[in-house]
C-alpha cells in the first residue's frame, strides 16, 4: 500500500489506477467523437486529446483526494474531456453523454455553466476568463460573509493553460486591490511549454513568478517527480539536475519521443562532462521515464503542493506544475499535437495497454474495487445541497421618483439606486461597483449611505462633505481599479453568488459607455454563464459632445441588442428608468421565477444606456395623464409607448398623412420638435418612445418564428400594435449607429429611414454634432417627408 504522508487515507497506487482510467477516457471521449459518429456536413469535430492529457494527473489527485463539496473550480478549456471523464468515474454523468463530445444536447466542447449536463462552477473556453473567475468569485465570497454571516468555507481553484497566462486580463485581475489578501484561491498554471502552434521557444517562468510575488501571491514550482528527486539526491544529483534545469526547452520536449541509444543521445548534445557518466548505469528501459518525471505528472508532490497553498492563509496561491502535453499518449511532447488525434491503431493499443476491451471500455471503476470503493466515496464527499436562486424580497414597482425639472437619467439613476438602499428588505442585498468611475456615474449617494466595502475598517483622511468614502466590512460598493474587464468579471461572479457563495445578491456596476467595449469579452462570458446583474454605461453617445469621439459610443446600442443574455433598455425619462431598473432588480430578485409584469420573464443581465443630458420631463406627464400609470407602465416595460399621439394632440390632422417619428434616449427633445414642425405642415406625427428595442426585437422575432416555423402569416406582436398603432411610415432617431433601430420598418411592415451616428464623432456642442449627424429637427422633418414619400 503506497500512503500518501501528508494524507494517510490517500492511497496512491488506487489513484494512480483511477488516474490511468480517467487518462482512457478521456482520450476516448475526444475519439469516440470525431471516428464514431457521423456528422453527415465533413466538418472535424476536434478535440484535445494531448492537452487533456497534461492535467490527468492535476485534476486526479483534486477530485479524487483533495476538494471538498464547497469547493470550486474552472477547469482549462481544453482539458473539458477529463473533467467529465472525472464527473462520470464519480455517478455524476449519464454514460449516454460520453460518445457526445461536441453533439447537440451532448458534452459541450469547454465546460459550461449552462449547457454542460454535468454540473460546471465556472464556464470556460474564452482563454484567461475562466482563468480569473474563481478570483472574483472569493471576492465575492469575501463580501458575502462579512454580510450575511460565513458560508462554509471554500477553496476556489483555476486549472490554467501556460499560454493563459499571455492574456493581459490575467494581470489586470492579478494587480487589482480588491483582490488582496484571498488565501482561498489557488491558481495551478499546467505548465506544459506548449501553445497551439508550437513548443515555446523560451521558457518565462522567472518572470511569471516575479509578477505574481510582485502583487503578492504565495508561488510553489512543482518541477519533478520522486524518481528524479531521488537521482538528484545521489553523488553528483546536482550536476544532472543543472543540466535538465538549463536544457532548451525544445531539446527537453523533443526527449519524450524517443527510446533507447537515441534518447540517449538527445539527452547528452550539449550536456557538460560528467553527465555521461552519471546516466551510464541507467538503463535504455529506464532512462526515459526518469529523465522525463515531471512533477506535474507526480500524484504525491501534487498533493504536497495543494497542501502547501492550504497552509498559506493571507494570500492568494499559484502553482507552476512542470507537466508534458500529451503525458502517457503517443503523441507526447509533439510540437504538432495540440489538435492532433490518436489514428485508430494507436487507440486500440491503448485499450489494450489500460487493460479494457471494446465491450468494457466505457465502463466505470469495479465498484467492489479498492479504485471503485474510493471513487464512491469521493461522490458522496463531494456532493452539494440545491441552491435557492431568489431572494425572500420584493423589489417595489417604483421608488416614486420625483423630477419636476430637466433631468438626466444618469442622475436618475442615483437617485433610484439611493431611494431602493433605504427600502428595508431590499436595500441589503444591493451591492454596487465601478472601476474608478463611481462619482461621475452617480453612485455617489448610495456610497454615502452604504459605504465602501473593505475588509477591514479602513480611517478615512477625507474633509469631503460630499463623497464620505467611509471603508469598512458592512460596505456595499466594491470599488476596483481602472479595468473594465475586471468590473465584468466581479459583476458575473456577484451574479452568480446564490450558486458559488449560497446567498444572492442585486449586483449594479458603472462604467462609461464607451468602454462597455474594453469589457466586451467578459460581459460576455459573464452572459454565456447565466449570471444575472444590472449595468449602467454612462454617459453615452455623441451627446457626450465636449470629450470628442474617443469618449463618444455609438455601437453600444448594437451591442446591447444583439448580445444573448442581456436585455438592453435605454429610457429617456425620470418615471420610465425608475420603473425599468426596479423591474430589472425584481425579475433577478425572482431568480428566473414567474412574474406578472408586462415583460416576459427574463433570466439574464440587464444594461442601462443613460446620458447626462437633462431632459424636460412635461412631454413624458403629458403621455401619463393621457394613458394612465397602469398602461403607461405595462408599456414602457414591454419596451415603447406612444409618447405624443398626434390624432389627440391636432384632431384637425384626423385625416392628415401620418408618420411615426420612433426614438430612444437623449434625442427626443429634437424628435418631438420635429414632430411639432410637420403639425404646421399638415402631417401627423405620433412619437413613439422606444425604451428597450430588446423587448420590442425578441417580441417580433417571437412572433417571426412561429410563423416561420408554422408556414403561417406572422403577425405584428402587441407591443409593437400598441405603441405604433396606425400603419405608416417610420422615422427611426437615435444617438447611436443607425441600424440599430432600422429593423422596425421590416417589423411594421412599412417603409423605414434610421437616422443615426454611422461615423466617429469629434468634439463640439450638442447641436453642432446633432447638426453633423441629421439628428436636429430639420433633418428629422426631412426624413418624415422621404419616408412618406415611399409608400
Amino acid at each position: 500500500m503506497n500512503v500518501h504522508p501528508v494524507r494517510p487515507d490517500v492511497d496512491l497506487d488506487v489513484l494512480d489506477e483511477i488516474q490511468r482510467r480517467v487518462l482512457w477516457l478521456a482520450t476516448r471521449i475526444v475519439d469516440a467523437a470525431n471516428r464514431d459518429r457521423r456528422t453527415g456536413d465533413g466538418v472535424k469535430v476536434g478535440g484535445h486529446q494531448a492537452s487533456s492529457a497534461s492535467l490527468v494527473t492535476a485534476m486526479t489527485a483534486l477530485w479524487f483526494a483533495h476538494l471538498d463539496a464547497a469547493d470550486r473550480v474552472a477547469v482549462k478549456p481544453h482539458a473539458s474531456p477529463v473533467f467529465h471523464a472525472i464527473q462520470y468515474l464519480l455517478g455524476n454523468l449519464d454514460r449516454s453523454y460520453l460518445p457526445k463530445l461536441r453533439a447537440r444536447g451532448g458534452l459541450q466542447s469547454y465546460p459550461s455553466r449552462t449547457k454542460d449536463p454535468d454540473e460546471v462552477d465556472f464556464s470556460t473556453g474564452s482563454v484567461g476568463l475562466g482563468a480569473a473567475a474563481p478570483l472574483f468569485a472569493a471576492v465575492t465570497r469575501r463580501y458575502v460573509d462579512a454580510h450575511f454571516g460565513p458560508r462554509p468555507h471554500s477553496r476556489f481553484v483555476a486549472l490554467i493553460g501556460d499560454a493563459e497566462l499571455d492574456e493581459g486580463n490575467i494581470w489586470e485581475a492579478v494587480a487589482d486591490p480588491a483582490t488582496t489578501a484571498l488565501g482561498n484561491v489557488t491558481w495551478l498554471v499546467d505548465f506544459n511549454r506548449q501553445s497551439l502552434d508550437r513548443v515555446v521557444p523560451g521558457v518565462r517562468i522567472n518572470q511569471w513568478r516575479g509578477q505574481f510575488e510582485a502583487a503578492g501571491w504565495h508561488v510553489v514550482e512543482v518541477k519533478y517527480g520522486r524518481r528524479l528527486a531521488e537521482a538528484y539526491a545521489r553523488p553528483g544529483g546536482a550536476a544532472l539536475r543543472d543540466w535538465i534545469d538549463a536544457m532548451p526547452n525544445e531539446q527537453y520536449q523533443s526527449l519524450f519521443g524517443l527510446t533507447g541509444d537515441a534518447l540517449r543521445t538527445r539527452f547528452l548534445d550539449g550536456a557538460p562532462g560528467g553527465i555521461e557518466a552519471l546516466i551510464a548505469d541507467v538503463s535504455d528501459d529506464d532512462l526515459g521515464p526518469l529523465v522525463t518525471d515531471l512533477g506535474g505528472h507526480d500524484l504525491a508532490a501534487m498533493l504536497d503542493a495543494y497542501a502547501q497553498c492550504d497552509a498559506v492563509t493571507d494570500r492568494p496561491s499559484v502553482i507552476f506544475a512542470y507537466t508534458v502535453k500529451g503525458w502517457g499518449l503517443p503523441i507526447a511532447g509533439n510540437p504538432r499535437n495540440h489538435s492532433a488525434l490518436l489514428s485508430s491503431e494507436q487507440v486500440d493499443a491503448l485499450r489494450t495497454a489500460h487493460g479494457l476491451t471494446p465491450d468494457t471500455e466505457w465502463d466505470r471503476l469495479d465498484p467492489a474495487s479498492p479504485a471503485g470503493i474510493w471513487a464512491n466515496a469521493r461522490r458522496e464527499a463531494l456532493a452539494r445541497p440545491p441552491r435557492e436562486r431568489a431572494l425572500p424580497v420584493t423589489v417595489p414597482e417604483t421608488t416614486r421618483v420625483r423630477a419636476n425639472k430637466p433631468i438626466s437619467t444618469q442622475e436618475v439613476f442615483g437617485r433610484v439606486l439611493v431611494d431602493l438602499a433605504r427600502h428595508e428588505e431590499v436595500g441589503r442585498y444591493l451591492v454596487t461597483t465601478a472601476p474608478d468611475v463611481a462619482t461621475s456615474t452617480n453612485l455617489a449617494g448610495f456610497i454615502n449611505k452604504t459605504g465602501v466595502f473593505a475588509p477591514t475598517k479602513q480611517r478615512s483622511w477625507s474633509e469631503d462633505r460630499m463623497l464620505r468614502w467611509e471603508q469598512h466590512p458592512a460596505g456595499q460598493h466594491i470599488e476596483l481599479g481602472i479595468s473594465e474587464m475586471n468590473l465584468f468579471l466581479l459583476l458575473g461572479q456577484l451574479g452568480l453568488s446564490w450558486d458559488l457563495s449560497g446567498q444572492p445578491l442585486l449586483p449594479v456596476g458603472t462604467v462609461y459607455d464607451p468602454f462597455v467595449l474594453r469589457g466586451l469579452d467578459a460581459f460576455l462570458y459573464g452572459t454565456y454563464s447565466g449570471s444575472r446583474f444590472v449595468v449602467a454605461g454612462t454617459p453615452s453617445g455623441i451627446t457626450l459632445a465636449p470629450e470628442g469621439g474617443a469618449h463618444q459610443s455609438t455601437i453600444t446600442a448594437s451591442v446591447g441588442l444583439e448580445l444573448p443574455g442581456v436585455t438592453f433598455v435605454e429610457p429617456a425619462y425620470a418615471t420610465t428608468l425608475d420603473w425599468l431598473l426596479c423591474d430589472a432588480l425584481g425579475q433577478i430578485a425572482r431568480g428566473g421565477a414567474p412574474t406578472t409584469t408586462a415583460a416576459p420573464t427574463e433570466d439574464g443581465a440587464y444594461y442601462f444606456r443613460l446620458s447626462t443630458r437633462p431632459i424636460d420631463q412635461a412631454p413624458f406627464e403629458a403621455a401619463r395623464a393621457r394613458l394612465g400609470d397602469a398602461v403607461l407602465r405595462r408599456q414602457a416595460v414591454a419596451g415603447a409607448y406612444r409618447l405624443v399621439d398626434a390624432h389627440q394632440a391636432h384632431p384637425e390632422l384626423a385625416d392628415a398623412p401620418v408618420v411615426h417619428l420612433a426614438a430612444s434616449g437623449a434625442v427626443l427633445p429634437e424628435v418631438l420638435a420635429a414632430a411639432a414642425e410637420l403639425a404646421e405642415e399638415g402631417i401627423a406625427a405620433h412619437v413613439v418612445d422606444v425604451t428597450s428595442l430588446d423587448r420590442l426585437y425578441r417580441a417580433w422575432q417571437r412572433t417571426l418564428r412561429q410563423g416561420v416555423r408554422t408556414a403561417t402569416v406572422p403577425s405584428v406582436p402587441g407591443v409593437l400594435r400598441a405603441a405604433f398603432g396606425d400603419r405608416a411610415p417610420v422615422v427611426t432617431v437615435h444617438d447611436a449607429a443607425s441600424h440599430a433601430m432600422a429593423w422596425l420598418g421590416s417589423a411594421l411592415g412599412v417603409p423605414a429611414v434610421p437616422l443615426g451616428v454611422d461615423e466617429f464623432g469629434q468634439s463640439g456642442s450638442v447641436a453642432e454634432l446633432y447638426e453633423l449627424h441629421d439628428l436636429l429637427p430639420g433633418s428629422i422633418v426631412n426624413a418624415a417627408l422621404a419616408a412618406l414619400s415611399l409608400r
